[in-house]
């Protein structure tokens, strides 16, 4: 069973790949990267999720046009920064404490908010947050939450 969802993953990132196309990837390598990495993430969570291949496809796709759209418009620099502000919301800001960052060279900001701290029945301590970015004035959202690993990092588990 397990391999036959493992193929069916695969399969359903190779046509994600496929339909975002080589002259995108040279047109602009953000998008097309964004579209990996978020069409990947999320097949992954609905596969985590138990979801059907429709809903793992429907996770896949979901992913691509989010993590295209916005790996198309976040540079290198506010990446990094919105990575870094993440970090601090979630090792060291009170719960409520909005973290800011804020790229004047691409006038692209946004804050990383923690809004629940716990501890899971194995031990690890978790934090829900909530992430905003402002690209070209336009706000969007997104939830999510981190758990501490044991070497002391985060792990954005959804």
């Amino acid at each position: 069973m397990q391999r036959r969802f493992l193929k069916g993953f695969v399969s359903v990132v190779l046509i994600g790949v496929l339909m975002a196309g080589c002259a995108t990837i040279q047109e602009n390598p953000k998008t097309t990267i964004g579209a990996v990495g978020g069409g990947t993430f999320g097949g992954l969570v609905a596969g985590a999720a138990g979801a059907s291949p429709a809903g793992i496809a429907a996770g896949v796709i979901g992913g691509m046009l989010l993590g295209g759209m916005v790996g198309s418009l976040l540079d290198e620099r506010d990446k990094k920064m919105a990575a870094e502000a993440a970090y601090r919301a979630l090792e060291t800001a009170p719960t409520g404490r909005p973290v800011a960052w804020n790229n004047p060279d691409s006038g692209h900001s946004g804050t990383v908010t923690p809004t629940k701290t716990y501890q899971t029945s194995g031990g690890s301590y978790c934090r829900e947050y909530q992430q905003t970015v402002i690209i070209d004035g336009k706000q969007e959202r997104g939830y999510g939450t981190a758990c501490r690993q044991p070497d002391g990092s985060w792990k954005i588990v959804n």
